[in-house]
């Protein structure tokens, strides 16, 4: 009976219909792709205008595409989100949206986002892009069954945008952009599994690759990689080709935002449970807004003032 009411298509309304597609769509995972305009914001360019417009351009292409990779990987897991507390009340998993109509959106989201990178005319852009689409679908149809790749290619993916971020603008990254941001995001990543893990002792069905983790090893994974972010952000402050670059001798300033962020995410995560998801965490934590604002307004002070 259960699996009949899913699989039914229900009666809706046009307008429930938009609303249950931007859900799939989830904009505010659109926040990760932020990480588009960070090589524009070290290169000193931000007064461009011509480039800013090209970042924008790439962080909407790379955002439809990621929806369509969302709702695709939505469509692939809907049996196992009817078994989650909470993914069960999405739209393909509780029967809202068929899931041949989740396909043609997919599809359509990909093809825009990917046209519209398109026309860039950037094929650096568009190579980076069909390498996270391509990744990102294997994750889908199984790597993210394995556990350590998952999150490695988790990381690998914010990796991408800072790619395609700076390949939009005809830049190219510096070592210390890439690997910071690897590092902070297989932060990120392990805490996501943390709630997995949590999640599957309170009896839930989670994702398959939590048998490769527990709460110790993860634990331990968010706490190496918070220390090497903070020993990699300060050797970048303090390097010597990096002081030359901006001007200014007073970079590891900003390292106390940096920390202040990095302990609040850890406090969500060890003390209050509420850190699986990196964007609604961000969007709904005061504190980790401040103090994200406090790093970008020292650091264009020190560096653009």
């Amino acid at each position: 009976m259960t699996a009949t009411h899913h699989t039914s298509i229900p009666t809706t309304t046009p307008v429930r219909l938009i609303r249950d597609s931007i859900e799939m769509m989830r904009p505010h995972q659109w926040l990760k792709n932020g990480f588009i305009f960070l090589p524009l914001f070290f290169s000193l360019n931000l007064n461009q205008p011509g480039l800013l417009m090209a970042a924008a351009i790439a962080f909407a292409g790379f955002s439809l595409c990621a929806s369509g990779i969302y709702v695709f990987n939505d469509i692939h897991d809907v049996a196992e989100d009817r078994q989650h507390p909470t993914k069960q009340h999405r739209p393909i998993a509780s029967g809202r949206i068929s899931v041949a109509m989740a396909g043609v959106i997919s599809v359509g989201l990909i093809l825009v986002g990917y046209g519209l990178l398109g026309w860039l005319g950037n094929t650096l852009t568009l190579g980076v892009l069909g390498a996270y689409i391509l990744m990102n679908i294997a994750y889908s149809l199984g790597l993210k069954h394995i556990a350590i790749l998952d999150i490695t290619l988790i990381a690998i993916g914010f990796v991408l945008r800072v790619f395609a971020g700076a390949f939009a603008i005809s830049i190219e990254p510096s070592m210390w952009i890439i690997v910071m941001t690897f590092l902070l995001a297989l932060f990120l990543a392990s805490a996501k599994r943390r709630e997995d893990i949590i999640l599957a002792g309170q009896g839930h069905q989670t994702r398959k690759n939590i048998d490769g983790y527990n709460k110790e090893f993860v634990n331990a994974i968010m706490l190496t990689m918070a220390a090497v972010t903070l020993v990699a952000y300060m050797m970048y402050t303090i390097s010597p080709e990096v002081t030359a670059q901006y001007g200014s001798r007073y970079l590891y300033v900003t390292t106390l935002f940096v920390t202040m962020g990095i302990l609040r995410y850890m406090q969500g995560t060890f003390v209050e449970d509420n850190s699986g998801c990196p964007t609604r965490f961000l969007v709904r934590d005061r504190f980790l807004q401040l103090t994200i604002v406090g790093w970008l307004l020292s650091f264009v002070v020190l560096i653009y003032l």
